[in-house]
């Protein structure tokens, strides 16, 4: 299932980078980030609040 995340903050390629460092220090394997959305694959072994979680730790808030 895919699902979209608006995110608040991201304006620049700094921001999307920073996004896709934390998803893939979660586990997080298929996604695709742009400025202000993170487009993300949820299988069975992926835990929605953990793409939440990175997206919050790397300082973006999901909308």
């Amino acid at each position: 299932m895919k699902v979209i995340y608006n995110i608040s903050g991201m304006t620049c390629m700094h921001c999307v980078k920073a996004v896709e460092i934390e998803l893939k220090e979660a586990g997080i394997k298929n996604f695709h980030v742009e400025i202000g959305k993170v487009e993300a694959e949820i299988s069975d072994s992926t835990d929605e609040q953990k793409i939440i979680d990175a997206i919050k730790e790397a300082g973006y808030e999901v909308i």
